[in-house]
């Protein structure tokens, strides 16, 4: 089950969806979308269904520049901005629940949730990632690791092996620059919008068991 949230005290507004487990939670899970999607993307949903049914809440919200216009992709210049609303929805989630916050995001959502946290490491517990965009397609040179060095929270990746951001070995080697607690699950099959070819439905529920299999070590590294 899902409503609308929303929360326009102050800019950038946030615009969402809260999902609700059966019984009541304490743990919330930001998800926010790609440079092409907003949040109704199928794969948001399905993985937002998946964590509410593992008893988390989630909230799936839609970043500055996609409130700003329903098509096209961020504007130049306008990552502060967006990062500034990850950091209003996480306000707000703050206020309604009293345990963990997790971040995640696909793709470009995924990647200004980590430049975020790297520069704010107790903004929230742990992150889920999904498809990391480790660089432009055929254009490995340009790696947007810069700041990985410094990103000091608890980590979890998922990346399909036919992914054209970055392979899984190039994933491998970029996690190295991590500080933090990390785990990688590779897809196989899958490419960046993480649909692999056979049982695309059971991949959110996948991801959501391998992402709770390594809580305890996220917590603690994130206590640490």
């Amino acid at each position: 089950m899902f409503t609308p949230w929303s929360d326009t005290a102050a800019e950038p507004a946030v615009r969402s969806y809260l999902h609700s487990p059966e019984q009541p939670a304490s743990d919330v899970v930001l998800l926010t979308h790609g440079a092409g999607a907003d949040c109704r993307a199928r794969l948001l949903v399905d993985m937002a269904n998946a964590l509410a049914a593992a008893g988390m809440a989630v909230l799936r919200f839609d970043l500055p520049f996609r409130q700003e216009r329903p098509h096209g992709p961020p504007s130049f210049g306008g990552a502060s901005r967006d990062r500034d609303g990850i950091r209003r929805a996480i306000t707000g989630m703050k206020a309604k629940f009293s345990g963990r916050i997790f971040l995640g995001g696909h793709s470009y959502g995924g990647r200004q949730a980590t430049m975020l946290v790297a520069e704010e490491p107790r903004l929230v517990d742990a992150l889920l990632l999904l498809s990391y965009p480790l660089h432009p397609p055929r254009k490995p040179a340009q790696i947007r690791t810069s700041h990985f060095p410094r990103l000091a929270t608890p980590a979890f990746f998922a990346h399909g092996t036919r992914d054209p951001f970055g392979s899984v070995a190039e994933m491998q080697s970029a996690l190295e620059l991590l500080p933090a607690h990390h785990a990688l699950l590779e897809i196989e099959g899958a490419g960046h919008d993480l649909r692999p070819k056979e049982n695309p439905s059971a991949l959110s529920a996948r991801i959501v068991r391998e992402f709770q299999s390594v809580p305890s070590d996220l917590a603690a590294a994130s206590a640490a």
